[in-house]
């Protein structure tokens, strides 16, 4: 018999694909992150099937069980794909009711898509490429960089067979420290949610202080080259650690560490 109060809820995602704006090479990656999160039983790619450009993406919908979704363009030089995502996520919103949406696209259109989903108390992950407008990056609750991160995936099709074959790429670059330094907004994110997370000797879990940056703004070490939170913190030369190695890893501001001593 099961024990209904040990059954973990699990999250529901809607995966919503701009094709016209979105690299098909990374579509394992993104469904990879998302697995981390939850189940996405709800997946879609928009685009006008038509077109030349979206043979990529052609190729990828059958081996990742992704619905394609035709729309035309209306008008030459001009493409609806957009409104027809916004009319579908909408219309998911209010009846199928996901717990999440992921929105692949590096259009800043999608901005106040965005911002009504979280009004409505849904997460929305964002993925793109490097150069998406920080509008779109910023409304987020998370976004991905898809250039910095995992490897790609061409699918291929030959006759009635279809093959995945991974193409190399460099590992992301590091952002280093002087410049971690110099991001006035991250320096800003880490110090102010330690601030709120500190205890009265100033130290603050790392896993809070993790948590507190994430209801703040849209965020990942990824996208600045590092693999984990913690070596991003560590990289910046900003903070203190302790407990490195247990589940427990705390962190304290270095210039209040300097105070204690003068004091």
């Amino acid at each position: 018999m099961t024990n209904e109060g040990n059954i973990r809820h699990e999250i529901r995602i809607a995966l919503l694909i701009d094709a016209d704006n979105s690299p098909a090479a990374k579509i394992e990656v993104v469904l990879a992150e998302l697995a981390k999160v939850g189940v996405v039983n709800i997946r879609r790619a928009y685009g006008n099937w038509k077109k030349p450009e979206l043979k990529g993406w052609e190729a990828a919908l059958h081996p990742f069980a992704i619905r394609p979704m035709q729309q035309f363009d209306y008008t030459k030089g001009k493409n609806a794909t957009d409104m027809s995502l916004c009319i579908d996520a909408m219309h998911l919103l209010y009846t199928d009711k996901p717990d999440a949406f992921a929105i692949v696209s590096s259009d800043s259109d999608f901005t106040p898509l965005v911002l009504h989903i979280k009004e409505r108390g849904a997460k929305v992950f964002g993925f793109g490429a490097s150069k998406t407008p920080g509008p779109f990056v910023d409304a987020c609750s998370q976004f991905l960089d898809l250039d910095k991160i995992g490897q790609e995936i061409q699918v291929e099709v030959s006759g009635n067979t279809q093959t995945e074959t991974p193409s190399k790429q460099p590992p992301p670059i590091k952002v280093s420290p002087a410049k971690l330094r110099q991001d006035t907004r991250l320096v800003s994110l880490l110090r102010n949610a330690v601030e709120v997370a500190q205890g009265d000797d100033g130290w603050a879990l790392l896993s809070l202080v993790r948590n507190q940056i994430s209801n703040q703004a849209s965020f990942d070490p990824r996208n600045y080259g590092y693999a984990t939170f913690g070596k991003l913190v560590t990289a910046t030369e900003l903070f203190e650690i302790s407990g490195e190695g247990t589940p427990r890893i705390s962190i304290r501001n270095a210039r209040k560490s300097r105070t204690d001593r003068l004091a």
